[in-house]
């Protein structure tokens, strides 16, 4: 069971990432995005999740495994939730920024 959590976990982060990157185009047509903005979709996202993934790994030593796993789903999915209604650009921008 651990491993079918680890591997759906890392896959939905992948999925997200390449469904970004594919409709980065209609994205930006959408939000009226420039160049620069939509840079910054996928830098957000890249940055914060290599800027706390140790974070992430001290958090479950202390607090443990499942529950850091479980909050790092939800928290996933209501970031998500965000970028899918987000409005314009900055609030997507920070959106994926907490998705990372």
């Amino acid at each position: 069971m651990v491993l079918l959590a680890t591997v759906l976990g890392s896959t939905m982060a992948l999925l997200d990432s390449t469904v970004v990157n594919v409709a980065l185009p209609h994205i930006g047509d959408d939000l009226d995005a420039d160049l620069r903005q939509l840079q910054w979709v996928v830098t957000a996202y890249v940055l914060t999740l290599a800027s706390l993934i140790l974070v992430g790994g001290a958090l479950s030593d202390r607090l443990g495994r499942r529950r850091v796993f479980v909050v790092g789903i939800v928290w996933f999915a209501v970031a998500s939730l965000l970028c899918g209604v987000a409005p314009d650009a900055g609030l997507l921008i920070g959106a994926r920024a907490l998705q990372g």
